[in-house]
Order: C-alpha cells, then structure tokens, then sequence
C-alpha cells in the first residue's frame, strides 16, 4: 500500500467521528441526557477522592485543631522521620508487607481458577446457581462475616466443638498468633473471590468461538483449550488487575484486620491502617497519621508506575 493511501485512509477515519461532523459542544448537547448519567460519578469523586488530597499538607506541619490547616505550622520532614525512627514501624511494614504477599499470592489466582472452572460448565442452571452462591458473601459486611468467624471459631464454637467430639483438645483460634494471618486470608478468599470472577468471566465471554472449534477439530482436550487459548485470551486482563493490586501492596483493608486482631496478635497483625488509626483518632497525632498514608502512598504509587512500565516491556499491555 503506497503512502498516498495511507493518508487517505487516515483522513477517512479523522472524518468519520463525531467531534469532526459537528462541533464538540453540539455532540455533547445532542446527548446531554448520557452525560448527565456521568455527574453522580464525577461528583463523588471530586467529593471524596480529589477535595481530601488538600488535607496531605497537614503531614508537613504541627497540626492543631484549635489552629486549624492553614494556621498550623510546616515543620517539613519531621513526621515522616519520626515515622521511621519510630520502634514500630520495622514491624508494621513488615506485617503489612507480609499480609499483601499472601494476599496476593493466595487470593489473586483464585477467582481466575474459578472463572476458568465455571466456563468450563455445560449445566446452565448448575453454573448460574454456583455463581449466585460464591457472589453472595461479597454482600455481607465486614461486621458481621467478622462476627460469624468470631462465633464459630471461639472457644466453645462450632469448630472446637468438633474439635473436642472427636477427642482433641479445643484450640485458641483467635489468640494464638501463628494462626491469624491463615484465618484472615481465609476469610478475604471466602469473601472476595467469587465477586473476582465477574472480570474474568467477562473477559472470556470475549474470546472467539472459532478458536476453541478449530481446537477441538485439531484434537485438543479440555485442558489444552484452556492452556493455549482462555488463559492467553485473558491474560491482558490478569495483568491489568495485577499491575492495580500491586499498587496497593501496602492496603491490608483496615475493617477485617480491626475486627479481628486483638492485644495477643497484635504483633502479627499490626499493619498501616490500624498503625495510623491508632496514632490519629486514639492518640490526636493527626499529622503523624497522615504521613503514614501519605508514605504508603507514595510506595504504592512507585509500585503501580514500575509494573507497568515492566509490563508493557514485557507484554505490551498494560495501563497507559
């Protein structure tokens, strides 16, 4: 193909959209009614995501109510050293970090193993009623599944019951330290997984039929079909899910972790959002409790560029 149709094309295409048959704010007013759909949206997260971002200079000063953010004065780096200075804080990025790996390396392949078992599911009506199932605990709140674990795994629970019918001795769940970082992914797999599958599910809806029909006319079993063709038809999704789990290695989720933990396993489940919860509202160090986030952040910012940056060397796919 010369150039000369190569330009042709491209100014075909450049013509063809909307914005060059009529002016933008014509298009805009022609379909006022889908962007109105766009303003609860937009306005949550002006509320709640961009206004807040003004209250991260209170990590910079000495932060007093009575004072106020702007009265207050900067006192520069002081909180982020006193952050890393601080006894606790080897600990609490220690457990935080640890948590995340386990929860990434635990919790991240199952809703993709569940998808792939699901699509592989001929019954209609066993596969509709097994995705109903699995989504519904994504629905229960953090207090009350908490508050459910908390019951069947006390002393006189259900667990220890069985425990203890057949001839074992009942077992502390909820104080012995070694045992709660099992329980808490536990939990978060139980809750969260079968939500994971609807991005996975939709993103193989999306392969073509003709793929797994050539396959199976060259002889390919089930398992093969799966290896050679859904998990690279997928594979741009996992990675995209990937590269934004990463960027929040350092966000344990504050709920679960709170309502679980206590004095005895504190050691082990201290993380950064119970770290600064405690420091902020407990302890009045607002400014303190703000340089914790803010450095979480900013880790989680590093994180997020880097893996992508990696892969789309490696892949050509990721998010920008």
């Amino acid at each position: 193909m010369s150039s000369e149709s190569l330009l042709v094309d491209r100014k075909i295409l450049k013509d063809s959209g909307p914005a060059a048959r009529e002016p933008l704010w014509k298009y805009v007013a022609k379909n006022r009614l889908l962007y109105l759909l766009l303003v609860p949206g937009v306005l949550y997260l002006f509320v709640f995501n961009y206004i807040p971002i003004y209250g991260v200079v209170i990590a910079f000063k000495d932060f007093s109510i009575a004072k106020g953010i702007l009265k207050s004065p900067w006192v520069g780096l002081k909180h982020f050293r006193d952050l890393f200075q601080s006894v606790h804080f080897y600990r609490v990025f220690r457990n935080s970090l640890i948590i995340s790996l386990l929860q990434l390396s635990c919790g991240f392949p199952v809703p993709i193993l569940l998808a792939l078992l699901l699509n592989e599911t001929r019954h209609v009506g066993f596969k509709r009623t097994v995705q109903t199932i699995i989504y519904i605990p994504h629905f229960i709140s953090w207090v009350v599944l908490i508050g459910i674990v908390v019951n069947f795994l006390s002393i006189d629970g259900l667990f220890n019951h069985f425990i203890t019918r057949l001839g074992g001795e009942p077992v502390h769940f909820l104080i012995e330290p070694r045992l709660f970082r099992p329980i808490l992914i536990s939990v978060e797999i139980f809750k969260e997984a079968g939500w994971g599958t609807i991005i996975y599910l939709a993103a193989i809806s999306g392969i073509d039929d003709q793929l797994y029909e050539a396959a199976i006319v060259d002889g390919a079993n089930r398992f093969q079909r799966i290896i050679h063709i859904t998990l690279p038809g997928i594979v741009a999704t996992i990675v995209v899910l990937l590269i934004l789990r990463l960027g929040r290695i350092l966000n344990n989720g504050f709920e679960q972790i709170f309502l679980l933990y206590n004095s005895l396993t504190r050691n082990v489940a201290d993380v950064f959002e119970t770290y600064a919860f405690r420091t902020g509202l407990q302890e009045g160090r607002f400014a303190f409790s703000t340089a914790v986030n803010m450095f979480k952040s900013v880790v989680g910012l590093i994180l997020i560029m880097v893996t992508n940056n990696i892969a789309r060397r490696l892949r050509e796919t990721a998010l920008w």
